[in-house]
């Protein structure tokens, strides 16, 4: 049964390229899961490739590039890589370190007098080496609001993160900050007087001949060839917009391809040299691959992934996997999900795109991973991780409680002229809430993307109708906030989702 189920999807699986079969793995039978597995999650389409000692011996794409269209994607597809980039990042300040112009235990504020955390003695001594592992103090996510589908540059986002809320103490935890890589992308200017996306395509895209990727939205219409991104309504997958990245995008910019991807990878699994040129020295491929920041493992039950450490390097997540070394990451952009890992001692490399929400990106990779160290695993990586992944939306009932409490048939007791008007956010900074054709907007003035319809909900509750697709959240309400003489002192956010935290923001009505 199992051969017949395999020779069917073989025969329904879009374009597969398999080189000279490695060690006798079956690729055939890979290719053959993968394509079940985009089936069964229900994710619009995924390029996956591997490579082996040097080689991309296979690519696997399936699915078609935007729900109700026919086009596949291939080995050059494009997609968001989003914190993929972050790696990027790390190895040019590496570069950049070995060129003596600067230092790992650099102090941010040496390049970047405007640099502040919640702290003055924190925002003296954060040092480079400290803003690339994630142990500055900030927790995880915090802030991303600042930045999110802002216009504004970096430098201007950089002076906001100061208010971003202090989540342990410096240095002595991790919290992953991209506010913290969108700071490394301004050094690198400063230091150059080139663009991150200058940089990135001088340093390593051109060397490695990696030609068609990108580091601006701005570029893939000339690129061509690029999947559509997804979000989830009512569990079907529907096309959104591209959002641009581009004043962000040393912590998430680049778009890339399996095969471009593949250049990137066998320059690392060759420890940073392309052909006879070092790009990165020893001592730099070593830096950011050591743990800057550990998490706990529990060493007192089994796992997995027989993993005995976890931790981040500097642009790179550091564990082990099965009694080798694993270096990798994943990547999150609006309707894009991806990940690269690496076994560096078995020259072997897996990318995963995906453009939709819901994705098998781990999956993918731990099969491929157990296929080609032969692990004698039987584990079904993608019914397991779909039936978690099923289970964890099922059980989140944030939204469906906000709808039940609902209380019908109530009015506001403030009305609409009382709170319209400019309000300010120390995080986030001006907003507005405007009557505008007989509509009620609420306006984030650098975000324009972020606007929303505010439609009454209960008592002093308006609902958030957004007016663009979102892909991270759906449902969100503010409530209208008074002093004790019922004057409008500002309002506050209720948008349940585990990326990006409204309740930050906290408006404040401007008096005026």
């Amino acid at each position: 049964m199992k051969t017949n189920l395999f020779a069917l999807l073989l025969c329904l699986s879009t374009a597969i390229s398999i080189a000279q079969n490695p060690e006798n793995v079956n690729l055939q039978e890979l290719d053959a899961y993968f394509s079940k597995m985009v089936t069964d999650w229900e994710i619009p389409s995924a390029s996956i490739g591997i490579v082996k000692d040097g080689e991309l011996v296979f690519t696997g794409n399936y699915g078609v590039l935007e729900v109700g269209q026919n086009q596949k994607p291939d080995e050059n597809t494009l997609y968001a890589i989003a914190s993929n980039s972050k790696a990027f990042t790390s190895a040019i300040i590496g570069m950049l370190v070995q060129e003596g112009k600067m230092d790992w235990n650099d102090p941010v504020r040496k390049y970047l007098p405007y640099f502040e955390l919640y702290g003055g003695w924190e925002s003296e001594h954060a040092s480079i080496r400290d803003i690339l592992s994630h142990r500055v103090g900030l927790g995880t996510f915090s802030g991303d609001n600042i930045w999110y589908k802002s216009e504004l540059p970096a430098p201007e986002i950089i002076q906001h993160i100061k208010y971003v809320p202090k989540a342990y103490e410096f240095r002595a935890g991790y919290g992953y900050s991209n506010l913290m890589f969108i700071t490394a992308g301004a050094i690198i200017e400063k230091v150059t007087g080139k663009s991150w996306g200058e940089n990135v395509k001088e340093r390593i895209l051109e060397p490695l001949g990696m030609d068609r990727t990108l580091y601006s939205v701005e570029q893939l219409d000339e690129a061509g060839n690029f999947a559509t991104p997804h979000a989830l309504r009512d569990g079907e997958n529907y096309p959104i917009p591209w959002t641009s990245w581009d004043n962000v995008a040393a912590t998430g910019g680049l778009i890339s391809s399996v095969s471009d991807l593949s250049k990137w990878m066998i320059f690392n699994l060759n420890n940073g040299i392309i052909g006879t040129d070092t790009l990165l020295s020893k001592h730099t491929r070593n830096i950011v691959w050591t743990p800057h920041n550990n998490h706990m493992v529990d060493h007192t039950s089994e796992n997995d992934f027989d993993r005995h450490f976890n931790g981040y390097g500097l642009g790179w997540g550091l564990s082990d996997y099965k009694g080798r070394l694993k270096v990798g990451h994943t990547g999150g952009y609006d309707g894009m999900i991806t990940a690269v890992t690496l076994i560096p001692d078995e020259k072997l490399w897996v990318v995963v795109l995906t453009n939709g929400p819901k994705s098998p990106i781990m999956a993918a990779t731990y099969y491929a991973l157990d296929t080609f160290l032969d692990t004698e695993s039987d584990k079904d990586w993608s019914a397991d991780y779909l039936a978690a992944a099923n289970r964890r939306i099922s059980e989140d009932t944030r939204i469906a409680e906000r709808i039940a409490s609902r209380v019908e048939n109530t009015r506001p007791s403030i009305s609409p002229d009382a709170f319209t008007g400019r309000y300010h956010s120390d995080l986030y900074g001006e907003l507005r809430i405007v009557q505008k054709d007989n509509e009620l907007k609420l306006e984030f003035s650098h975000s324009p993307l972020l606007s929303a319809t505010l439609t009454h909900w209960h008592y002093d509750v308006w609902k958030l109708n957004w007016d663009h697709p979102q892909a991270w959240f759906s449902f969100g309400t503010i409530q209208i906030e008074t002093n004790n003489m019922m004057e409008v002192t500002g309002f506050s956010f209720d948008v349940p989702n585990d990326d990006f935290f409204f309740e930050e923001i906290k408006p404040k009505k401007h008096t005026e």
